[in-house]
């Protein structure tokens, strides 16, 4: 069985590498998608599935259809560059699923990386950005989602403490209060289930990671399908809409940045239009919101 080694300090510990997530990705990704839709001629015979046969599919990516089978059965020890590129060309990935199945085809290679039971340090460069964008919400998180920083702005228009350490998905899949802040929660938690589907792929060993992921799975039902459907997703740029107590409706675009020394911190900012409704309001919401945390309310 095929096995990846990672450093943990100074201590290289090697584990089988699970294929099983891979035939996982690659069956949904072939449902819903129709030989039609793919620029075939459909195989001749009765169909039983909704969309590629496994033979179709082969035949697309230029494999044997044994290859292939052992592919979805995760009895492959290794997968090529070449087979990767040829799967996603047929299963018209975007790219964001293909380099999500470039993840599970081939994990990384070994990194040398702290502990995972240490916390994460903010980057201190990714944190002078903060300052920097003070007039605007902003969130930095680590890949298991933890607030690493938030400024006071966010706070206010969240309504949530953002403590450091927290979990910003326990909190968006699981707080009702969530879903009665974000008017169009629904669309926002789904993406954010495919941002950690992506990171379980970057990560497939971090077992702090996949407790967080059952956590959510077994929390809420919508988190569950949300997680079954494969769906993956990346720095989505996204609207957000959130309904405030005080200064109304609010409407911001959801914008992601990676450090240059840390892929794994990822510093969200809440974008607004100009001279739109919700740029109005904000610096005095800002305000607002400062005054009230520097009383102590």
């Amino acid at each position: 069985m095929p096995t990846l080694t990672t450093c943990l300090g100074s201590t290289v510990v090697s584990m089988p590498i699970d294929r099983a997530p891979l035939g996982t990705f690659l069956r949904s990704r072939r449902d819903r998608i129709t030989p039609a839709q793919a620029g075939i001629t459909a195989f001749p015979g009765p169909r039983r599935v909704p969309g590629l046969r496994k033979e179709e599919l082969a035949v697309l990516a230029g494999l044997s259809p044994d290859h292939y089978s052992r592919l979805e059965q995760g009895r492959q020890q290794t997968v090529t560059d070449d087979v990767v590129e040829a799967l996603s060309r047929a299963l018209q990935l975007d790219d964001i699923e293909a380099l999500h199945l470039r993840h599970l085809a081939a994990p990384t290679a070994p990194r040398r990386r702290m502990p995972p039971d240490l916390p994460a340090r903010a980057d201190p460069g990714m944190l002078r950005l903060m300052a920097q964008l003070d007039q605007v919400p902003t969130l930095l998180l680590g890949h298991r989602s933890e607030v690493l920083a938030g400024n006071t702005l966010l706070r206010e228009v969240l309504g949530w403490s953002a403590d450091p350490g927290a979990s910003f998905a326990r909190w968006l899949l699981l707080d009702p209060a969530a879903r009665e802040r974000i008017t169009n929660w629904a669309d926002f938690a789904a993406s954010t289930v495919g941002a950690l589907r992506f990171e379980v792929g970057r990560h497939p060993t971090d077992r702090r990671l996949a407790a967080l992921v059952r956590e959510l799975r077994d929390g809420d039902p919508d988190v569950s399908r949300w997680w079954d459907d494969q769906r993956v997703t990346f720095r989505t740029s996204l609207t957000k809409k959130v309904a405030h107590p005080v200064a109304g409706p609010l409407v911001f675009g959801i914008e992601s940045v990676v450090g240059p020394h840390d892929p794994d911190q990822r510093l969200v900012v809440y974008t607004v239009e100009p001279d739109s409704p919700t740029a109005r309001v904000l610096p005095l919401l800002a305000n607002w919101a400062t005054t009230t945390s520097d009383r102590g309310l």
